[in-house]
């Protein structure tokens, strides 16, 4: 049985189950110092999701709280995971008496930020959408954080020009692109945490400058709401109709097929499927995989699909990634492998050419997994318009953007 949230006030219950969250979250590795644990240890969550939430949902560490969604039911603000939280504030190196920008309001956010930078740091929030700025500003002063953090109502592609510099910037929606706004706001020496985007996949990456470019210091998978505002990037989705009118949905960040109309009628055509031989233990992480075909995979695509379609009938045998050759597509799947204690992971394909577009995927994961799998992780850098990136390392893939690259490298390749 779940427990209603008390709004009026932190209750002996609230306070042991944060205490729990902020437990688990040093033992994770997601919390490291001691700054950043009085800070989940001090806020009241439960305060800052909407009402009627359970304290367990509030508190749980792997998942976000909706707090306003679209007319299409679309989630376009959230209280993020805690998890994530807790790692980017890590990740951006503060502590008592530094700056930060936030761009993204909640409000809890905010407040553990006020926490870790104390009474003589600062500490300003920002966010294109003014009912977003007016609860923020709500919570916090209802929650005794209204005098440590400034909420601006603003599109932040172009900062916050009266506040700056700031010693770390830390946006909490999902950035396609690194505007050069912020890099005029940030200071010399300062962090910017951002999860990027990179050909639909996203890391959380912390970014110090390095002569006329970023460079990441650290990386940690996510997922976030996309921006709004100018620093919007709108996906290109093609629909794959079958005979009963649901579809499959093809989502390209980038590098969509110049001709889609040669997908049409394919899931008419027989299934056909590779396998690579590359198999993984049950439980264990391959993000890594899906930034490779990112970077490595022309045609690479996300899936999304209907209630009752085929694909979704097979829910728990394949993950949605996907490749486009021409008239053909073939999405990641996996089968039982290690006697039940793992799965081999291959490709199943649509298409008068699928097997072609199998074999592309299955070609990759055999790549990653004889060049990269197992290997120091990839790091990652920002090139901005007129900087010089002529001498990249081998391994690395491009991702342009408007205002520059950005670049991941394997350093196993080089």
């Amino acid at each position: 049985m779940t427990e209603t949230v008390d709004m009026s006030e932190d209750s002996e219950r609230a306070v042991e189950i944060r205490n729990a969250l902020t437990d688990k979250l040093r033992a994770d590795g997601m919390i490291t110092s001691e700054v950043v644990e009085r800070a989940f240890r001090t806020v009241p969550r439960h305060l800052f999701v909407p009402a009627g939430t359970s304290l367990e949902v509030a508190y749980n560490a792997d998942d976000s709280v909706a707090t306003k969604t679209d007319e299409h039911g679309v989630i376009i603000s959230s209280v993020s995971a805690p998890f994530i939280q807790a790692r980017m504030i890590e990740q951006a190196r503060l502590g008592p008496g530094m700056s930060v920008l936030e761009i993204g309001s909640g409000g809890y956010n905010a407040a553990l930020l006020a926490e870790v930078v104390g009474p003589t740091g600062r500490v300003v929030s920002v966010d294109i959408d003014p009912e977003v700025t007016e609860r923020a500003r709500a919570l916090l002063e209802s929650t005794g954080y209204g005098d440590a953090v400034t909420v601006v109502l603003g599109d932040a592609e172009q900062g916050v020009p009266e506040a700056g510099p700031f010693d770390a910037i830390i946006v909490t929606v999902g950035a396609w692109d690194i505007p050069p706004a912020w890099l005029r706001q940030l200071g010399d020496s300062g962090t910017l945490v951002a999860p990027l985007l990179m050909n639909g996949i996203s890391r959380s990456i912390a970014f110090r400058r390095e002569a006329d470019h970023l460079v990441s210091t650290s990386a940690e998978v996510c997922g976030f709401v996309a921006m709004q505002g100018e620093g919007e990037h709108a996906e290109r989705v093609f629909l794959l109709p079958d005979a009963h009118g649901r579809a499959v949905k093809l989502r390209f960040d980038d590098g969509a097929p110049d001709d889609p109309s040669l997908l049409d009628g394919v899931l008419a055509t027989e299934r056909t499927e590779v396998w690579s031989g590359v198999t993984i233990k049950s439980g264990v992480s391959f993000a890594d995989l899906h930034l490779w075909f990112a970077g490595f995979l022309p045609g690479f695509c996300k899936l999304a699909v209907d209630e009752g379609t085929d694909l979704a009938d097979e829910r728990g045998s394949w993950f949605p990634f996907g490749v486009v050759r021409g008239d053909s597509f073939a999405y990641l799947a996996v089968r039982r492998a290690l006697e039940g204690a793992g799965v081999e992971f291959g490709a199943r394909a649509y298409g008068m050419h699928g097997i072609q577009a199998a074999t592309a995927m299955v070609e990759q994961i055999q790549a990653w997994d004889r060049q990269a799998r197992g290997g120091p992780a990839p790091t990652f850098a920002f090139w901005p318009s007129g900087s010089d990136h002529t001498h990249l390392p081998p391994g690395t893939a491009v991702f342009p953007k408007t205002h520059g690259l950005a670049t991941t490298s394997w350093p196993a390749l080089g």
